[in-house]
């Protein structure tokens, strides 16, 4: 089984709407992909079953040999402490340092002071962040936030990172500097990166893995692909 596995996946919501219908994907350990689709196309739905913020109606949804959707809630927090996830709108505490927010999911697994200190340094390295430790969010712009996103989502070497548009609030230059850090931490940890995106630029420079959802349907799957709007593009 490969290290993300989902089959036969419907999704449909309260309100009728059918977010996912008979998707299947696999993804291998290691992999950067893509997700690409309009807007409501059910790029987020797609992302939010693999941490169990949402659950399939129909079929499997595996991450590392787990069935998530089978999970009991009690045991999701066992799953989430292997995956990082990357936020378009940062979701920092406002009140804490950099140092906290970073420090914040792991002082509630209960690690050890020393062990925290270790691994939030190690993090806040990776996203060349140093010397911003004792600011708070207000206090940085917004690739800074997103860098501080994305060392709290890597503080635990999770094996998945999951980007829900994460340059969707920056400018291409700073969006550039976000993606080349992702890029490294794909190479340099190993974790499994998944992104949602609308942003055309990046996935065309960086061809990678993409896979395209048009209104809850996976059209395309293409290594090293571009951008495409639907599935005859």
């Amino acid at each position: 089984m490969e290290f993300i596995e989902l089959k036969n996946v419907f999704k449909v919501y309260n309100n009728g709407v059918t977010a996912l219908a008979d998707a299947n994907l696999s993804i291998s350990k290691g992999e950067f992909v893509f997700i690409i689709g309009e807007s409501g196309s059910g790029k987020s739905t797609l992302t939010k079953l693999l941490y169990r913020e949402e659950k399939p109606n129909k079929g499997s949804v595996f991450v590392g040999g787990i069935n998530v959707g089978k999970l009991k809630n009690g045991n999701v927090y066992k799953l989430r402490r292997k995956i990082g996830v990357v936020f378009q709108d940062f979701k920092l505490l406002p009140k804490l340092t950099v140092y906290e927010n970073i420090a914040y999911p792991l002082e509630s697994y209960g690690m050890k002071s020393s062990d925290i200190r270790e691994k939030v340094l190690r993090a806040i390295e990776r996203v060349g962040l140093k010397d911003k430790l004792k600011s708070y969010p207000n206090q940085l712009s917004g690739g800074e936030q997103q860098r501080v996103c994305i060392a709290r989502a890597i503080v635990n070497e999770p094996t998945l990172i999951i980007c829900d548009e994460p340059t969707g609030d920056l400018d291409p230059k700073m969006s550039k500097e976000i993606m080349d850090v992702i890029e490294d931490i794909n190479k340099d940890m190993g974790s499994t990166i998944i992104m949602a995106t609308h942003d055309k630029d990046i996935v065309n420079r960086m061809k990678k893995r993409v896979v395209c959802i048009h209104d809850g349907v996976i059209t395309s799957d293409k290594e090293k692909g571009s951008y495409i709007q639907n599935e005859n593009a």
